[in-house]
């Protein structure tokens, strides 16, 4: 390979791993609660995305995926705290975005032990740039 060929796929490789830091997930579940919740801890001076966004103005808003199991039941959608709502330059648009740290939850019954599996789609974005959508797979154990 030549050594311009080289520097580009390390830099590629560089600006995929640190998009892989900007935000800290935690996945647990509360038994006293019946809830699941999806911990972000963003980096100083990032954002993240709203799971409400106005279509067409650009991010990607976040999402949360569940796989089906039988033995839970999802009560309602994934509820997210009051976000900022703020003109983003990125965007050129007001957005609603978390800074610092943001907890999403979701209602669940569960009958007998078991797991969640699920997916979260995300994108960060601070002042000058944003980093591309990112997919973080999670696994919650439930025991009952």
């Amino acid at each position: 390979m030549s050594r311009t060929l080289y520097c580009l796929l390390f830099f590629f490789l560089s600006l995929h791993s640190s998009a892989q830091d900007k935000v800290d997930w935690n996945f647990t579940y509360a038994p006293s609660s019946n809830l699941i919740e999806l911990k972000a801890v963003i980096a100083d001076g990032w954002h993240l995305y709203s799971q409400y966004i106005d279509d067409g103005i650009g991010p990607i808003p976040t999402a949360f995926e569940f796989k089906e199991n039988s033995n839970v039941t999802f009560v309602g959608e994934t509820h997210e705290p009051e976000s900022i709502r703020e003109y983003d330059v990125n965007f050129e648009g007001e957005l609603n975005f978390f800074k610092n740290e943001v907890v999403f939850s979701q209602k669940v019954i569960v009958d007998q032990t078991t797991e969640v599996i699920g997916v979260v789609t995300y994108m960060v974005c601070n002042e000058e740039m944003c980093m591309p959508p990112k997919d973080e797979i999670f696994r919650i154990t439930i025991n009952k």
